[in-house]
């Protein structure tokens, strides 16, 4: 892990790092030593690592929690290179659509094949992040929603080290599998009327969970408009199984 820049500002430290080819940044309190619950985020599609979103609910973690919260780049996001083969795909994709396809089993599939790559990408940061001193090997979670839950469902199934997660705007057709290996505590959101993903793929997502503790967040509304009182329900929720 390489850090690149390091910022503060109102009690919180941001340092942007490159870990191999992946891009990310790091958050943390000012001044911070010691172990400390770490949270992933993913982000949505075409955004990147430092959106507004996902800045604005990092910093709310570190501040009001203490925790560390990390964010990268998915591939052809962000500071990383276009990938002409995702590229191609997604130019099909839209053309299929234009054609009259159905959109939410096309972006199933591309986030299935992404997810094999961002998978081993997000361990190695994580365990990239969890040496450092300030950091350390304290619990883990992982917040994601629209990709950052299609990418995010096979991470938290994959990895033991996160104990909590926020998944939501994400459908079953192709995360079910995985996400019957999920039995760490979930905070599922979903948009009542979601334009991207039908309603019912993401209640089959849901469903799908193996967790014995999940709790579904339902408000109305399109895709990007997740009412601002959730960010305050996902601080509840980390500090309730992190901190």
């Amino acid at each position: 892990m390489r850090f690149t820049s390091e910022t503060s500002a109102d009690g919180v430290r941001e340092q942007l790092f490159t870990l191999g080819q992946v891009p990310g940044v790091l958050w943390t309190p000012e001044g911070a030593a010691g172990t400390r619950p770490l949270i992933l985020m993913g982000h949505g599609g075409g955004q990147h690592k430092k959106a507004p979103g996902i800045v604005a609910r990092a910093r709310r973690l570190v501040a009001g929690c203490g925790f560390a919260v990390a964010a990268v780049d998915v591939p052809g996001h962000g500071d990383r290179p276009k990938d002409e083969e995702y590229d191609r795909i997604a130019t099909e994709n839209q053309a299929r659509v234009a054609a009259g396809e159905e959109l939410a089993p096309l972006i199933a599939g591309f986030q299935a094949l992404v997810a094999r790559q961002t998978v081993p990408e997000w361990r190695a940061v994580l365990t990239a992040v969890q040496e450092l001193e300030h950091v350390g090997a304290g619990p883990a979670g992982y917040w994601g929603v629209s990709l950052g839950c299609g990418l995010g469902v096979p991470f938290v199934a994959a990895e033991p080290r996160v104990r909590a997660a926020v998944l939501g705007l994400g459908g079953a057709l192709a995360s079910a599998e995985a996400a019957a290996r999920i039995t760490v505590p979930v905070e599922f959101l979903v948009q009542w009327d979601d334009e991207r993903v039908p309603r019912a793929q993401s209640l089959a997502l849901f469903d799908a969970l193996g967790s014995t503790e999940k709790t579904l967040h339902a408000n109305p509304g399109r895709h990007g408009e997740i009412p601002a009182f959730e960010l305050d329900s996902t601080l509840r929720f980390f500090a309730r199984y992190l901190g």
